[in-house]
């Protein structure tokens, strides 16, 4: 059994998975809107659509996402996706050839990984902290790269509420990111599913996309997080000539994106039900968030090491090095427990006794229990 399967069984505490908790979810008004817009846009509600989507739903969620702060320009263009983990991989299908180097943060978001090597792409590993990408090695290892004959085209960031870390990149570091990016004629990719789950303050980092004077970065946004993840509605900013490209494979792959999910999207933020899910799940996450750093202190065997989340759904914590968290996994869940073992968001495979934990799903009784097995069953190991 691989670890998709075991993650996929019947666990008693899922902290594994990127799922929303179920306390900020509006299933009411969502269910409302939903009859609503049937009622109100009849046949198209049940019709196909183009593939990047329906012209004044995007116009809907660009104004949205204009109000909030980010900046686009006159060559930009946004199209919806069925999802967010479909933008990651048409956008690197549509940008990225076989033995291209792409930059990624170590770690990063697994589901990345996958995609760079399903295109045969080769990630190009930088270390984050506190303040996320650490850019003063950004610049020395695109040159090495380069100078050994290599082609760097993108680099993928999450530079909000990371996945897995929850660590923000401060907006110094984002500056130099952009420059060097303009410097070496590099494409940057955004992606920003949690960058509205902000905990310990109201100020909303500037988006790369803000900082973006030379249309070189593609933005991707998601409304699972931010609605429901079981509309599989994602969305994409970019320079058109990418968006372009971007549509050809949507059309071929999935025809469009889900037309009742656009439409519930389109009614969820002009009701105001978006924002009010938003800061729902603010607080809840927050709540969440603290109640995982006190049982992290209480329960984790003396050595280990976290960044304490500034947003977004997870944390990322190093155990002792005598304990590998792959072995231990199959352990955690004979006790009830799943969370996702380090080595899958490295690039080099390291990061044996790190493992990814969710706060947002669990409920705190759970998180609290499910926090306490996991270090009983790594002290037992450490013995």
């Amino acid at each position: 059994m691989d670890i998709y399967e075991m993650l996929n069984t019947d666990i008693k505490i899922n902290m594994a998975f990127g799922y929303p908790g179920s306390e900020p979810l509006q299933h009411k008004k969502i269910s409302k809107i939903l009859h609503e817009s049937i009622i109100n846009e009849g046949e198209a509600a049940l019709q196909y659509t183009p593939a990047t989507g329906l012209s004044y739903v995007r116009k809907t969620i660009k104004d949205y996402l204009i109000n909030k702060g980010i900046v686009m320009n006159e060559y930009d263009e946004l199209i919806l996706t069925p999802g967010g983990m479909s933008s990651i991989y048409y956008t690197f299908f549509s940008i990225l050839n076989p033995k291209d180097y792409i930059v990624v943060e170590s770690p990063t978001f697994a589901g990345a990984l996958d995609a760079i090597k399903f295109v045969k792409a080769k990630p190009l590993p930088i270390n984050i902290d506190e303040d996320g990408l650490k850019v003063d090695n950004l610049e020395y290892n695109i040159k090495k790269a380069i100078n050994d004959g290599n082609k760097v085209k993108a680099i993928y960031t999450n530079p909000t509420a990371h996945n897995p870390t929850g660590v923000i990149m401060s907006d110094d570091r984002r500056k130099q990111l952009i420059e060097i990016a303009n410097k070496y004629d590099i494409l940057v990719i955004e992606d920003d599913p949690y960058g509205f789950f902000v905990f310990d303050t109201d100020k909303r980092f500037t988006s790369l996309k803000t900082l973006d004077s030379e249309g070189r970065v593609i933005y991707m946004g998601t409304f699972s997080k931010i609605l429901a993840p079981g509309l599989r509605l994602g969305y994409i900013i970019a320079n058109k000539i990418i968006t372009d490209a971007i549509e050809s494979m949507i059309t071929i792959t999935a025809i469009n994106p889900s037309t009742l999910s656009q439409y519930i999207a389109m009614y969820a933020i002009k009701e105001g039900v978006v924002d009010e899910t938003i800061e729902n799940a603010r607080k809840v996450y927050r709540k969440k968030r603290d109640v995982l750093i006190e049982s992290l202190e209480e329960y984790m065997p003396s050595g280990s090491e976290w960044y304490k989340p500034k947003g977004g759904l997870f944390a990322f914590v190093y155990l002792p090095k005598e304990v590998d968290t792959t072995e231990m996994l199959p352990k955690a869940i004979e006790r009830g427990v799943a969370y996702v073992p380090g080595r899958n968001f490295f690039a080099d495979g390291s990061g044996s006794n790190a493992m990814r934990v969710n706060f947002s799903y669990p409920s705190i009784d759970k998180l609290k229990e499910g926090i306490k097995i996991i270090g009983e069953t790594a002290k037992e190991i450490i013995k």
